[in-house]
């Protein structure tokens, strides 16, 4: 897909988690999500921290981690979700849709799966009923599956073949692991839901995984 056609899956993206961010009850904004130990606001505040921060900030604060990233994002998460508002935070999504930051190496497509990953462990946490698009899924779930990206969510998917149930995507070979293509996306990431939220076993309507010879 032409690069510009990713921009402009971005740019959606953004702006459809706006939307989300502005709907939401006070109460959620302390809402835990699938990112393990950061609730909503944290998670806004690490999507926005590119737009938010100058690239001498961030050398700046990673120094200050000791060029420790996870340490870092963690760590000004926290800062800047405790110091902004909601109202903050919302219009740091919703100003920057057309923000031209890339992930180092990433180019705009991990741009784009960095928004989508983080964007459905709020939706997915607060049971929102928010699909990805399947043509944005269908970018990025190729480049969830390269060697970096396993490697850098460590999940081991030998013997198994994923296969997205809505999309027709597959990936690997083994026993068989069927889902909505936005259900295998988290699963990549080692995301792990709320109980009850997708969990492995008969597939229903609001999706899940079911792994062949499950009862």
């Amino acid at each position: 897909m032409a690069m510009d056609g990713i921009g402009d899956m971005i740019a959606a993206q953004r702006g459809e988690l706006a939307q989300v961010l502005a709907g939401l009850p006070a109460a959620s904004w302390d809402s835990p999500t699938l990112c393990d130990g950061w609730r909503v606001r944290e998670v806004v505040a690490h999507i926005t921290m590119p737009f938010r921060y100058s690239g001498r900030r961030f050398m700046l604060e990673l120094a200050k981690s000791r060029g420790n990233f996870n340490a870092m994002a963690d760590r000004c998460a926290r800062r800047d979700a405790a110091a902004m508002s909601p109202d903050e935070l919302v219009a740091a999504v919703a100003s920057n849709v057309g923000h031209p930051w890339q992930p180092p190496g990433g180019g705009k497509l991990g741009a784009l799966t960095h928004d989508v990953i983080h964007s459905l462990d709020i939706t997915e946490a607060l049971s929102l009923d928010v699909r990805v698009p399947a043509e944005r899924l269908g970018v990025v779930l190729p480049n969830l599956v390269t060697p970096k990206s396993l490697k850098f969510f460590g999940v081991d998917l030998s013997g198994m073949q994923l296969r997205a149930t809505d999309t027709g995507w597959t990936f690997g070979s083994g026993r068989p692991v069927t889902g909505t293509a936005q259900d295998l996306a988290l699963l990549i990431c080692g995301r792990e839901r709320p109980q009850g939220v997708g969990a492995v076993g008969e597939q229903g309507p609001e999706g899940g995984l079911v792994q062949d010879g499950d009862t």
